[in-house]
C-alpha cells in the first residue's frame, strides 16, 4: 500500500461487526492538522448517517478489491460534498475517484484477493444475508501505512475520542 492519507466514516457497532468500516477520501502528502479543524467543524453540525449497504462489487484496478456499496443517500451525498468543498477551500488535494461527480460510497470486505478466487468470493458475499443498515457514527482520519488513526470526531459532538 502506498503512503496518504484517509478520511473513514466509522459505523455503528452492529454495522461495523458486519461490514467493517472505511469511508475514503484519499489525499496523500497533506498537513493533517488542517484537516483535523474541517473534519471536526462538519462533524460537529452533521447527525450520524444513516447507512444501508445493498450491493455488492470489486474496483477495476490491481488490488483485487471487493466492497459493499452503500446506497447514496442524499444525507450521505451532502455530507460527502461539503467535505470535499471545505477541503477545496483549505487548498487539500482529493483524488479524481473520490470527487463528489465520480465518487461511490464503499466499504472494502476483501483485498488482495487471488484473482482465481474472486468470483467465488463474489458470491459467496452477494448471498450473505448480513444485516448491512445502521449508522456512521464518528469521521475520523488514518494514516496509511502503516495504518494508524491520526484522530477522530462523534458525528454531532465535536469531542475528540483518540
Amino acid at each position: 500500500m502506498s503512503e496518504g492519507y484517509l478520511i473513514e466514516l466509522y459505523f455503528d457497532p452492529a454495522l461495523e461487526n458486519q461490514v467493517l468500516k472505511a469511508w475514503n477520501v484519499v489525499s496523500p502528502f497533506i498537513d493533517p492538522s488542517k484537516l483535523e479543524n474541517i473534519v471536526k467543524g462538519l462533524a460537529s453540525k452533521q447527525d450520524p448517517l444513516p447507512l444501508s449497504f445493498s450491493s455488492t462489487g470489486s474496483l477495476p484496478n490491481d488490488n483485487n478489491v471487493l466492497f459493499r456499496a452503500s446506497s447514496p443517500t442524499l444525507s450521505l451525498l451532502q455530507f460527502h460534498l461539503q467535505l470535499c468543498e471545505a477541503m477545496k477551500r483549505e487548498g487539500v488535494e482529493i483524488g479524481e475517484e473520490y470527487r463528489p461527480d465520480s465518487w461511490i460510497p464503499y466499504c472494502p470486505v476483501a483485498e488482495e484477493m487471488p484473482r482465481n478466487r474472486m468470483a467465488e468470493a463474489f458470491t459467496f458475499l452477494r448471498d450473505l444475508k448480513l444485516l448491512v443498515s445502521g449508522y456512521g457514527m464518528d469521521i475520523g482520519l488514518v494514516e496509511y501505512s502503516p495504518v494508524r488513526e491520526l484522530f477522530s470526531f462523534v458525528l454531532g459532538n465535536s469531542t475528540v475520542e483518540s
